[in-house]
């Protein structure tokens, strides 16, 4: 379980739909090696775009910065946000104390019906919106990667970046998911401890095509790490969650 217990209480909308399969699939390039290898993650334009999320006992989980039409959503696992609690934080960028990009309130939150029911590890990404500051919403400061859903597992390789709440910096790595099974994929990366839950998995297109949790919330083990196969759930999740109200 890739997470320390967060604390944080916050509106939450639940999506239901009925599973279906998707046909569709986004094509990327394998990325850069080497694979299998985790290192310190230097900022840089594509690094800024993940952060930890905090409560009142620290950074807990990861986050990121997806593209939405309110330029206000943050996508990471569903066990990251469904605690009770007080105040939920993202900070992108974050790193050794510091939020060089800022401090977002984390407002609303979508979780799918899957999870909200009964905490099914095929329903475990959810969706956050943040506050935004004046006119300018998170996606404005750092960027956003596209969310896709119906890859295919392997098809191509991923980046994680992910911070674990052991280190005041994050850590990154690029291999090629392998199926788990129909509903699961895996990665084998080292150092992916507790808090990178809800890391984004970032394809050679810069196309988030998993995210750090789903079995065993993520995994038991820093070495291997796991995604939902992000399907027709998640697609209609991110569909509620980018034209959702906007908040300010």
């Amino acid at each position: 379980m890739k997470r320390m217990p967060p604390t944080a209480v916050l509106h939450v909308v639940v999506v239901v739909l009925l599973a279906v399969t998707s046909a569709s699939e986004a094509a990327a390039d394998d990325g850069s090696g080497p694979f299998g290898v985790t290192v310190t993650a230097v900022p840089s334009a594509e690094t800024v775009r993940v952060g930890a999320l905090f409560s009142g006992d620290g950074h807990f989980c990861t986050a990121s910065v997806v593209h939405s039409p309110g330029r206000d959503l943050l996508v990471t696992a569903a066990h990251c946000l469904d605690s009770e609690g007080g105040r939920l934080v993202f900070e992108p960028g974050y790193r050794n104390g510091r939020a060089p990009y800022g401090v977002w309130k984390v407002v609303r939150r979508y979780l799918p019906g899957g999870w909200a029911k009964g905490q099914d590890e095929d329903s475990d990404v959810g969706f956050a919106v943040v506050a935004g500051k004046g006119d300018r919403g998170v996606e404005d400061v750092v960027g956003g990667n596209r969310f896709v859903t119906g890859t295919a597992t392997g098809a191509t390789a991923v980046t994680v970046t992910g911070y674990p709440n052991s280190r005041e910096t994050p850590v990154r790595c690029t291999n090629k998911p392998t199926r788990h099974s129909r509903t699961q994929q895996r990665i084998d990366c080292p150092g992916f401890s507790g808090g990178t839950s809800g890391s984004p998995w970032v394809n050679g297109d810069g196309r988030v095509v998993g995210v750090l949790g789903g079995h065993e919330q993520g995994g038991v083990t820093p070495d291997v790490s796991y995604s939902v196969v992000l399907g027709a759930e998640a697609a209609a999740l991110y569909r509620a969650a980018a034209k959702g109200p906007a908040v300010n």
